[in-house]
């Protein structure tokens, strides 16, 4: 063979090495250019405020025995006010199969639920006040995964589980001209799908707010309609095909069925019942069982009692707990997404150190979270959060403790991106964090 051929046979064969595709653990096949670590990441925004206090400081004991390492230990003042719980799903603590970090922050904008959802989701600080009607108006992490994922993917892929309506629907695509409805993600709200009783919640009589029934109309217009729209149309509404349409009806009409006959009446045992987030919880688990989707994530709101009632607080922390461990044991023990999911776990703002006026019948003061948008001024506690990352243990440093003041909610996207391997199809136009300048890549391998 003469060097001109030989040169030339060598430059094909490295062309064609590098458009080869790779086959990861998970049996999926991907190009070059976005070489995944997992095939599936589950995001769960944590409880609705939680202070670094009661969480990862253990200030009342340890309330989160199934996700923090130190046992179960609670103030014996409250101690009646705690409701039962079986024992934990998990042989062990949820941080054990991953990276905590101990002192990660909320660093900028206001203290509100939907601002850190916005930020949480969408991977960008904003400001000032969200207008709570209306989408946010940077692209979010269900359309960069849609859009830049490759191949893309539909919205059976992606699926966005809020506990409660109100404004959470519409952090599900954004404004954006280059984004918008056509790259969100599929969305449900169980707690106003289905009641816990095993009847139709929305059959049922009882009174809703104008924001609740503009959510209400949003969702029967996504269930009903856009589904034979091209998927190329950024602006068509949430795209799922005829095919995927159908696969939508019959899961709503299987869990109305199983709600029918009584599978969702407390099936863990909780007592004296499961709250909202365990349901939503719940209702997540479905999502997995049926669709092993690969980018989940579903939120909780019920600490947010904590403005009026901390036992009550402190409670509903506990099952929030509880049920990100369930969480993660039906993703382990679902063919598909065990030992091939990443799952975040972080609250999307914590809460004062000063407590409010409100006291509950335990004698504890009650917890705002009132920190302005400056990010200077106010109680700085409400900008002190925790992040957990858990996976496989070939993808996630096993039972790592970050101690010194590392990570924000802004890198959560970037990280969700980079895991899913897109995050470098991403354009730095859209203004998010660089992956490899986020604290969070301390966790991974």
């Amino acid at each position: 063979m003469d060097r001109r051929r030989f040169i030339k046979n060598i430059g094909l064969t490295a062309a064609g090495a590098m458009a080869a595709p790779y086959l990861l653990p998970g049996g999926r096949l991907f190009a070059a250019s976005g070489l995944r670590k997992v095939n599936h990441v589950v995001f769960l925004l944590f409880a609705g405020g939680v202070r670094n206090l009661e969480s990862v400081q253990f200030n009342d004991g340890n309330l989160m025995p199934n996700m923090l390492s130190g046992g179960s230990a609670i103030s014996n003042d409250i101690l009646p006010a705690m409701d039962f719980l079986p024992v934990g799903p998990l042989s062990q603590p949820l941080q054990n199969y991953g990276t905590l970090f101990r002192q990660f922050r909320y660093k900028e904008g206001p203290t509100g639920h939907y601002n850190g959802h916005t930020v949480a989701v969408t991977g960008q600080y904003v400001s000032t006040d969200l207008n709570i009607r209306e989408a946010p108006r940077n692209p979010t992490i269900f359309e960069y995964y849609r859009k830049h994922n490759s191949p893309q993917q539909t919205a059976l892929n992606c699926w966005w589980v809020a506990n409660t309506l109100g404004p959470y629907p519409a952090l599900n695509y954004s404004s954006d001209p280059n984004y918008g409805a056509g790259y969100g993600a599929n969305f449900i709200s169980p707690n106003f799908l289905i009641s816990q009783d095993g009847f139709n919640a929305l059959g049922n009589p009882a009174s809703f707010t104008a924001n609740e029934q503009a959510a209400f109309a949003s969702i029967r217009n996504f269930a009903n309609g856009n589904f034979d729209q091209s998927y190329t149309n950024p602006s068509a509404g949430i795209t799922n095909s005829p095919a995927e349409a159908a696969q939508l009806q019959q899961f709503i009409s299987d869990l109305y069925t199983k709600a029918q006959s009584g599978q969702y009446v407390n099936p863990w045992g909780v007592g004296p019942s499961m709250n909202n987030d365990m349901f939503n919880v719940m209702f997540a688990e479905e999502i997995i069982q049926r669709f092993k989707p690969e980018l989940l994530t579903v939120n909780m709101q019920d600490v947010d009692i904590g403005h009026f009632n901390f036992s009550s607080y402190a409670n509903n922390l506990r099952k929030a707990d509880w049920a990100a461990a369930h969480l993660w044991s039906v993703i382990q023990s679902t063919p598909g997404m065990m030992n091939d999911t990443v799952m975040v776990i972080a609250p999307e703002h914590g809460r004062n150190f000063n407590p409010n006026t409100s006291i509950d019948a335990y004698g504890r003061l009650a917890l705002d979270h009132t920190s302005p948008s400056d990010g200077v001024s106010g109680d700085q506690m409400a900008r002190e959060i925790f992040c957990l990352v858990v996976g496989p243990p070939t993808v996630v440093k096993q039972g790592l403790v970050v101690n010194s003041v590392s990570g924000e909610s802004t890198e959560i996207v970037p990280t969700i991106a980079n895991l899913l391997g897109f995050d470098n199809n991403i354009p730095a136009s859209a203004g998010i964090k660089n992956y490899n300048q986020c604290d969070l890549a301390q966790a991974f391998f």
